[in-house]
């Protein structure tokens, strides 16, 4: 049977304080096979990589999120760049654009920040994991800007249009909790058209739980549901859904080992 990759949850947030060695300790007996831990400043992504380099399931990302960029100063790339020679780092992310909160650093201050980390990843022939809220176009065009680069648009929220685009240039989308609910007429349409080579399954823990557990913390065990919805979408079973996204991850972030 094949096991999940969680390829999205912030196991280093403060909500998993209680429990979290525990909780991550039995993942792999509770299903969860992979996780990819992305850090969001510099101090997230250092405790990224003390997981991963702890527990041989977990990997990580490290970036700066665009909610919390706005202490970002350009030497930061210098130790993101040091931090991203850790083995178990296999991609440069959180990072993107967030125009959702007025409070948020300003969209010019965002895409500089989101310049610099695609050119870091390009250099370092890594893939991204890319926040967009509220901000498609600029996070399309500034993506376009980076020809060679690939990675996942996280829990993806743009239209089918915008989808097919990222497909043709080799993107990928992550579905999260928000697609079992009620609403999710936009990210229905798009994991129904989906290529099934360019779809991965994420928790974005301890947020975003799925319509069963919604209100709750969330972890990587809760994302048999999202399989599920995307198993009755595509008329194919769980089994198969969870077995072709970890498949797809493990492509995308250069993860040998299987599942």
């Amino acid at each position: 049977m094949s096991l999940i990759f969680d390829t999205h949850a912030h196991y280093d947030d403060p909500a998993f304080d209680a429990d979290r060695d525990a909780l991550l300790a039995a993942m792999p007996e509770q299903g969860v096979g992979l996780i990819l831990d992305p850090g969001c400043d510099l101090a997230s992504s250092r405790a990224a990589v003390a997981l991963a380099e702890r527990f041989p399931h977990v990997y990580a990302a490290v970036g700066w999120h665009p909610e919390n960029c706005a202490p970002f100063v350009p030497e930061d790339i210098d130790a993101l760049r040091e931090l991203a020679k850790h083995p178990k780092v296999v991609a440069i992310g959180e990072i993107g654009l967030d125009y959702h909160w007025a409070e948020n650093p300003s969209a010019a201050f965002q895409q500089d920040v989101l310049r610099r980390q695609l050119a870091l990843a390009a250099e370092l022939d890594l893939p991204v994991v890319l926040h967009d809220r509220d901000a498609h176009a600029d996070c399309f065009a500034i993506v376009c800007e980076f020809p060679g680069l690939r990675g996942v648009f996280h829990c993806y929220s743009g239209s089918v249009e915008l989808a097919r685009e990222l497909w043709k240039r080799g993107w990928y989308v992550g579905f999260d909790g928000p697609l079992t609910y009620k609403n999710a007429r936009k990210a229905v349409a798009v994991a129904s058209e989906a290529p099934l080579d360019r779809i991965l399954i994420e928790t974005d823990a301890p947020y975003l739980a799925p319509a069963p557990l919604r209100g709750t913390r969330n972890d990587s065990r809760a994302l048999v549901h999202v399989a599920a919805k995307l198993a009755a979408l595509r008329g194919m079973t769980a089994e198969e859904i969870v077995a072709r996204t970890a498949e797809n991850g493990r492509r995308l972030f250069g993860v040998a080992q299987r599942l």
